[in-house]
């Protein structure tokens, strides 16, 4: 009987999570963002910027290849990282088997060609 088979599909599809690493580095990319809107904008506004890039973060468990290589590396030839967006924000990260690891949280309207490099190619 096919139920049975179908079943089973779907528990393996809700047990198939990545676990998902904040390196040092992107924490502190939060923290800069976080306080420059806090003191620019307003504590609420920080907070829900706050919330958001975490969700975005933590919806990688489930569909971390949903991301694209970002175009800098790309015309470098470095095809290893993704990124997601929560707008203006790029989160850049690197899959590797059941990990996902966010090395940037980066606003999108800087020049990022020199800062991705020297940081994800050290």
């Amino acid at each position: 009987m096919k139920i049975p088979l179908v079943t089973s599909v779907i528990e393996l599809k809700t047990t198939m999570k990545y676990k998902v690493h904040v390196i040092s580095d992107a924490e502190e990319d939060v923290i800069d963002i976080f306080t420059y809107v806090a003191l620019h904008d307003s504590a609420d506004s920080a907070k829900y910027l706050l919330e958001q890039i975490e969700n975005t973060c933590l919806s990688l468990k489930e569909y971390p290849n949903r991301g694209h290589i970002p175009p800098e590396l790309e015309r470098i030839g470095v095809y290893n990282y993704k990124e997601v967006h929560f707008k203006p924000y790029r989160i850049i990260y690197e899959i590797d088997e059941r990990e996902v690891y966010i090395h940037c949280v980066l606003d999108g309207r800087r020049s990022l060609q020199e800062l991705l490099e020297r940081r994800l190619l050290r």
